[in-house]
C-alpha cells in the first residue's frame, strides 16, 4: 500500500477544496456486498484493465438551492457541480499519472441526454456504488447514497488509478430511518417502501418526468433528496423541521422564496 501517495493525494484534495473523499479496491466489485449486484461489464478493470483502485469524490448539492427545485436555480447548480466533478477528477487523474501513477477520470454522466435514458436507463459506471465501496455512505430507500453530513444531497466522481491504495472499510452504520418522505412526495410515485436494493426506482417514469422538465429548461427534479432528514446540513441551513416543505402557513417565507425563484426562468 502506497501510504505516502494517499497523504499526498489527500493534501491535493484538500488544496481543491474537496469535502469528501474515499478510496476502494477495485476488488471490492467482485465480491458483492448485496443482491442483485451490477454484471461484470460494470467493474472498473472492464473499463479500465490496469486499474487497482477506485478514487471517489464528493462535492455537496446546496440545499437552500435544491429546496426550489424544479427551478432554474437548482439546473444550473446541478450542472455546475456536475462541471466541477469532471473537471476536479480529471486533474486528480492527471496529476497521480504525473506522480507516475496512471489514472482516468470517469464523467460525471455517462450518456448523452434524457432521450437516451428513456432507451437505455443505465450508464456505462456506477459512481454511487463506488462511494459506497469506498466507505462514503449507505444506501437509502430513494435509492442514493446517504452521507452523515449531507445526507443524499451529494453527487460523486471516480477516479480509476494503477495505484494500490489503501481502501476505506464500507459504512456499516445505515442512515435511513424509512421515514418514507421521499416515497411520498415523489411527484411520479417512482419509489416504493422496500429498502435498496431489493426496492429499485422506476427509472423510466424519473426519466419521463426529467424530460418534461427539460423542456421546460428545469431539469432535474431532485425532490427525493430535498425532503430527506439525514444529513447535519439540515442543522447548518437551520432545515430540521422538515414539515416546512408542507406547512406553507407556518414557513410562508421559505414558500415565497421559493415560489418567487420557480416563477422565473423555465418555461
Amino acid at each position: 500500500m502506497n501510504k505516502d501517495l494517499k497523504r499526498i493525494l489527500l493534501d491535493k484534495c484538500r488544496e481543491m477544496e474537496i469535502p469528501i473523499v474515499g478510496v476502494a479496491s477495485v476488488e471490492s466489485w467482485e465480491t458483492p456486498p448485496f443482491h442483485p449486484w451490477m454484471p461484470k461489464e460494470f467493474f472498473p478493470r472492464s473499463i479500465y484493465p490496469e486499474a487497482r483502485s477506485a478514487i471517489v469524490i464528493g462535492l455537496p448539492v446546496n440545499l437552500p438551492v435544491l429546496e426550489t427545485t424544479p427551478s432554474i436555480y437548482y439546473h444550473e447548480l446541478y450542472r455546475t457541480i456536475n462541471s466541477l466533478l469532471d473537471q476536479y477528477t480529471y486533474r486528480l487523474s492527471i496529476f497521480l499519472t504525473e506522480k507516475g501513477h496512471p489514472s482516468i477520470f470517469i464523467p460525471r454522466d455517462g450518456y448523452g441526454s434524457i432521450d437516451v435514458l428513456l432507451e437505455k436507463p443505465i450508464a456505462f459506471f456506477s459512481h454511487r456504488h463506488a462511494a459506497f465501496l469506498a466507505g462514503l455512505g449507505t444506501f437509502g430507500v430513494n435509492n442514493t447514497l446517504l452521507t452523515s453530513k449531507y445526507g443524499p444531497r451529494v453527487r460523486f466522481g471516480t477516479i480509476l488509478t494503477t495505484a494500490k491504495l489503501e481502501a476505506y472499510p464500507i459504512a456499516d452504520e445505515e442512515l435511513c430511518t424509512r421515514c418514507m418522505l421521499c416515497v411520498k412526495h415523489c411527484p411520479v410515485n417512482a419509489l416504493d417502501e422496500k429498502d435498496y436494493p431489493e426496492g429499485i426506482t422506476n427509472k423510466k417514469a424519473c426519466a419521463l418526468y426529467s424530460s418534461k422538465l427539460r423542456e421546460r429548461h428545469i431539469s432535474p427534479c431532485g425532490i427525493c433528496i430535498k425532503v430527506c432528514p439525514i444529513g447535519k446540513d439540515r442543522e447548518t441551513y437551520q432545515r430540521e423541521n422538515i414539515r416546512m416543505y408542507e406547512q406553507k402557513n407556518t414557513f410562508q417565507k421559505y414558500h415565497n422564496a421559493w415560489n418567487h425563484v420557480r416563477a422565473y426562468g423555465g418555461k
